[in-house]
């Protein structure tokens, strides 16, 4: 990396309903005792230090933190995280959050009592982070890269040893198979009963199994996954609203509109009215 103080990032649209999606990723050299904090974020952050020390602060224990170690912020947790004053960090980061990141990160050596981990290889985490910074862009190609390489580097994180052994039982296939029953269905008359029947379980079982791995119900998680489409579709079309709501399940426009406005905190005309006049400025 090139000598001094410096910030490279990137910043990304957020869609907290998709699978998967970065918010940010970026390298930085600290100046001494540079400090974030205390303060949480809204998405998981995953920080791997090139080269210095530093301190990490979590749940009111302080981390020393060195070269080649990997730490991570979880959402809503307050945090402070420090450049140490004679031998500053240099880091590498990305941020992501979605519908599977809390399942996806249960799969990978860190938790919450253990956020700082070291890695055999700390130069492959290291070339992941920055390699996902280097592909993000405003192209959908460049999107669609960047998301492929967060999805490698999570892969990359779950081959780690200290990874947590497949869970016991099904409970964890029987989520990730709901969730790709969903993202095949959602444009279908398709409730809670469907995504239970085609996994093979009750109800009940399904509601415990998605709130353990994910932390929401699976009619949330349909809902959720549904207007993100609907916002997808309106980016992406002209569609009127009856045309977008009957394109992600819902029969009812009235009632799509209801849950669109509830979930996005505006209605899905306004949304297509904003959504027309950047397409018009951008044109």
């Amino acid at each position: 990396m090139a000598d001094g103080i410096f910030k490279h990032s990137y910043k990304t649209k957020t869609r907290e309903s998709l699978p998967i999606a970065i918010y940010n990723a970026g390298v930085q050299q600290c100046e001494p005792s540079h400090t974030w904090g205390p303060g949480l974020r809204d998405h998981f952050l995953v920080h791997h230090v090139i080269s210095g020390r530093g301190s990490y602060t979590a749940g009111g224990v302080t981390h020393e933190v060195g070269a080649g170690d990997t730490f991570i912020v979880y959402p809503s947790v307050i945090v402070t995280y420090r450049a140490d004053d004679a031998d500053p960090w240099e880091y590498c980061w990305v941020g992501f959050n979605g519908a599977e990141a809390k399942l996806l990160m249960a799969q990978t050596p860190f938790t919450r009592e253990k956020p700082v981990v070291r890695f055999e290889d700390p130069s492959a985490i290291e070339s992941a982070i920055t390699g996902i910074y280097r592909a993000s862009g405003t192209t959908p190609a460049s999107e669609l890269r960047a998301i492929g390489l967060l999805y490698l580097f999570l892969a990359l994180l779950t081959e780690q040893p200290g990874a947590p052994a497949p869970a016991a039982g099904l409970s964890l296939e029987y989520v990730e198979s709901a969730i790709r029953f969903i993202a095949h269905n959602y444009s279908g008359s398709i409730d809670v009963s469907d995504i239970a029947a085609s996994v093979g379980i009750s109800r009940s079982h399904l509601y415990r199994v998605f709130m353990r791995h994910i932390g929401t119900s699976p009619n949330e998680y349909l809902t959720k996954f549904r207007i993100s489409q609907a916002v997808e579709l309106i980016e992406r079309s002209s569609l009127p609203v009856s045309a977008v709501a009957a394109s992600v399940g819902y029969d009812d426009s009235l009632y799509f509109s209801r849950v669109f406005k509830k979930i996005t905190g505006v209605s899905p005309s306004s949304y297509i009215k904003k959504s027309a006049s950047h397409a018009g400025k951008a044109d």
